[in-house]
C-alpha cells in the first residue's frame, strides 16, 4: 500500500503541473493581445439615458417635466425605440456605382439608412453620392481609408485610416462622423483608445447577410428576414450587385412585421454611442 506521503508527493506534482499549464495559457492570452470584446445593445444605452434623465427630474431646482419621455422627444426624430419596434439598416463599403439606385430607393420607402463608407476609389470618386447620402438626411459614418484591418496595423496607421474619411466626410457634409465600423468588425483595446482619442464609437452588427458571398437577391431577403429581430443593426453592402435589389423586399417584409427604420444614432435616443465604446 503506497504510503501516504508519496501520495502527497504525487498530488503536489500534479498541482505544480496544473499550476504551470494555466500560467502557460494566461501568458499565451497576454502575448496575444486576446481580449473579451465587451459590446453595448442599443436598448441599454436607451435605458442608461432614461435612467439619467428621470435622476435628474428628483433632483431640487429641475422642471418636473424633466423626465425620460421628453427627453426623448426633443432627440433625434419623433420615434421612440423604447416602444416602436425599431431596426437600422446599414450598408458597408460605399459609396459606388449602385449607390444611387439604393438611394432612390430608401427616398421611395422613407426609409432612413446608416452609410459607413470607405475612402479611397468611393469617397474620393463618388463624393455627390456622399453629399447626397447626408441631404436626403442619412447617417454618414466612417469605415476607414482602404479597409486595412486595424487590429494588423500600427498606432499610426490606424489613426491615419480613421482621420482621413472623416475629413473628407466633414469637407463634404459639413458634419464629422461620431461612428466608424472596423473592417471585418476586427478591433481591440489599441482600436479603442484611438477611437476614443478620434470621437469616434464603434458600431458592429446583429444582423448579416453575408451579401460579399452571393449575389442572389433572393437569398440575401431570406437571411436578413430569418435574423431579424427588434433593435437590430443589418449589415449589408451596396457594392456588391445583388445587394440593391433586395433591399425593396427586405423594408416591405419588415414594415409587415411592425418594424420602424431609424438609423444607428436614433436606434439609440436619448442617449448616445460614446467614443471608444462598442455597440451592437
Amino acid at each position: 500500500m503506497p504510503s501516504l506521503t508519496r501520495k502527497m508527493t504525487k498530488t503536489g506534482t500534479r498541482l505544480r503541473v496544473l499550476a504551470t499549464f494555466a500560467a502557460a495559457a494566461s501568458l499565451t492570452l497576454a502575448l496575444s493581445g486576446c481580449t473579451k470584446l465587451e459590446t453595448q445593445s442599443p436598448s441599454s444605452v436607451r435605458n442608461a439615458a432614461d435612467n439619467a434623465a428621470d435622476a435628474s427630474a428628483t433632483e431640487p431646482g429641475t422642471g418636473a417635466g424633466a423626465n425620460g419621455a421628453q427627453a426623448r422627444a426633443g432627440g433625434l426624430g419623433t420615434v421612440d425605440c423604447a416602444h416602436a419596434k425599431c431596426i437600422a439598416l446599414t450598408f458597408d463599403a460605399g459609396p459606388s456605382e449602385n449607390s444611387a439606385r439604393l438611394l432612390d430607393i430608401l427616398k421611395e420607402k422613407q426609409v432612413p439608412a446608416t452609410f459607413f463608407l470607405l475612402g479611397k476609389r468611393h469617397i474620393d470618386t463618388y463624393p455627390e453620392l456622399v453629399r447626397r447620402m447626408s441631404d436626403e438626411g442619412h447617417e454618414v459614418a466612417s469605415h476607414t481609408w482602404t479597409h486595412k484591418i486595424l487590429t494588423d496595423a500600427d498606432p499610426d496607421e490606424i489613426r491615419d485610416e480613421l482621420e482621413r474619411p472623416n475629413r473628407e466626410i466633414e469637407r463634404l457634409t459639413g458634419k464629422r462622423p461620431t461612428l466608424m465600423r472596423p473592417p471585418q468588425g476586427r478591433t481591440d483595446d489599441t482600436v479603442h483608445g484611438i477611437c476614443r482619442e478620434l470621437g469616434l464609437a464603434e458600431v458592429l452588427w446583429s444582423v448579416t447577410a453575408k451579401d460579399y458571398k452571393t449575389n442572389d437577391s433572393d437569398l440575401i431577403t431570406e437571411r436578413v428576414l430569418d435574423q431579424s429581430s427588434r433593435d437590430g443593426i443589418i449589415l449589408l453592402h451596396d457594392i456588391y450587385d445583388g445587394t440593391v435589389p433586395a433591399v425593396p423586399g427586405i423594408i416591405d417584409a419588415l414594415k409587415k412585421r411592425g418594424y420602424v427604420f431609424v438609423t444607428v444614432p436614433q436606434l439609440m435616443a436619448p442617449g448616445k454611442a460614446e467614443p471608444g465604446k462598442v455597440y451592437r
